[in-house]
C-alpha cells in the first residue's frame, strides 16, 4: 500500500556533493522514523542516517560532519544531503520509513527500491 521512491543518485567525483530525496505515498497516519541505508557491493546493508519524530537525528560515524538528513512529515519526504563524498560512499542507497497506518495499529515499515551513488575519479 505504501510506496517509497528515491531519486538523486548518480556518478560524482571525490569531494563532490549530492542530494538524495525520498517521497512516500499511500495510507500513512503518522511517521515515526525516516532514514537512509546503503549497501555497497559485497557488504551488508548499513544505516547511514535517520530522523525520528521529524527532529531527532542519528548518523553513522562515517557520515558525521559530511551528511545531513532532514524530513518533512507533512510532505512525507526525507532528504539526505551529502558532501565531501568519498569512494567508500559508493553504494545503493535505500530509503526506509517506519510509520503508523492507523491510530490503532502497530508500526509498519516500508523500503524504497534504491538509488545508486557512485563516487569515482
Amino acid at each position: 500500500q505504501v510506496q517509497l521512491v528515491e531519486s538523486g543518485g548518480g556518478l560524482v567525483r571525490p569531494g563532490d556533493s549530492l542530494s538524495l530525496s525520498c517521497t512516500a505515498s499511500g495510507r500513512i497516519f503518522s511517521i515515526n522514523v525516516m532514514g537512509w541505508f546503503r549497501q555497497a557491493p559485497g557488504k551488508q546493508r548499513e544505516l547511514v542516517a535517520a530522523i525520528t519524530n521529524g527532529r531527532i537525528t542519528t548518523y553513522a560515524d562515517s557520515a558525521k560532519g559530511r551528511f545531513t538528513i532532514s524530513g518533512d512529515n507533512a510532505k512525507k519526504r526525507v532528504v539526505l544531503e551529502m558532501s565531501d563524498l568519498k569512494p567508500e560512499d559508493t553504494a545503493v542507497y535505500y530509503c526506509k520509513l517506519i510509520y503508523y497506518r492507523t491510530v490503532v495499529e502497530s508500526t509498519r515499515e516500508a523500503w524504497g527500491q534504491g538509488t545508486l551513488v557512485t563516487v569515482s575519479s
